[in-house]
């Protein structure tokens, strides 16, 4: 074949182009639940219902998409879920939420940490503290009380696990016993009432209940299956400490909370 009989390449930008249209392609179907016929893809993506079959036909060449045979619907194929699982298995919450920590504890100057759900509480796993720390008796690998801490109570709110409830209930009963008991009554209305407040405010907020002097918000973490499995905190003195539901610090902690989530894969339905 001569030099003027070569046939003609795209050039780079129409290549780019072409991936990007693909990766929107394979990005819409996930997003709307991994299946959907041509149609109702057509319209999420606001394309041609031709252009999309063409980069369909493609993805499903390279295993990335199939169609099932009886609905004709495109679904995700099985080279999309390895891709998804190896993901996934870089999703680590703990590793993910540094940079998320630092930047609570720099531009609020509040301790930041993060706690996973342990056999007997929430423990802390990640903790920063600002150049001026508030001296408090928590560190990497405390265990918080479900119904006095924040972190505990977005726990408590959130997760309905029989652990976690049995747990509560102890802490109850160990409360009930001593004189200056903060909390007391029924533990299913108490965790109702916090369920409700959470699930509406996206965050839990305590002043001076856990720790005298301190106040504290949190918000939860939830991973690709829309599961609990991490709370962000901030705490500080309670005289120097916005613990309002619409104060700067609980914004920034429930954002950082959303972007933690969202890097773990979860998204919102």
């Amino acid at each position: 074949m001569t030099e003027t009989e070569k046939p003609h390449l795209p050039d780079r930008r129409q290549r780019v182009q072409a991936a990007e249209t693909g990766f929107a392609v394979l990005k819409g179907l996930a997003r709307i639940g991994g299946s959907a016929s041509l149609t109702a893809l057509s319209a999420y993506l606001n394309e041609n219902p031709a252009k999309v079959h063409r980069y369909l036909a493609s993805l499903i060449e390279e295993e990335l998409v199939i169609q099932d045979p009886e609905t004709q619907q495109y679904r995700l194929g099985l080279e999309a879920m390895f891709i998804g699982l190896a993901a996934m298995r870089q999703s680590d919450p703990i590793r993910l939420a540094e940079p998320a920590l630092i930047r609570l504890r720099e531009t609020l100057e509040v301790t930041s940490f993060i706690a996973v759900m342990g056999n007997k509480g929430p423990v802390i796993v990640r903790f920063e503290e600002p150049s001026l720390p508030v001296t408090v008796n928590v560190r990497v690998g405390s265990v918080l009380p479900l119904l006095t801490s924040a972190t505990g109570r977005v726990f408590l709110g959130l997760q309905d696990d029989r652990l976690v409830r049995e747990l509560a209930r102890e802490e109850m009963r160990l409360m009930e016993r001593s004189s200056d008991a903060e909390i007391s009554g029924d533990l299913d209305a108490f965790t109702k009432q916090l369920r409700d407040e959470v699930q509406k405010r996206q965050c839990a907020i305590v002043k001076d209940t856990n720790l005298r002097g301190i106040s504290a918000v949190a918000a939860p973490v939830y991973n690709y299956a829309g599961q609990l499995c991490a709370v962000i905190t901030a705490l500080g003195a309670t005289g120097g400490f916005d613990a309002s539901v619409n104060g700067k610090i609980s914004h920034q902690v429930q954002q950082e909370a959303k972007q933690l989530s969202a890097s773990l894969g979860y998204v919102k339905i």
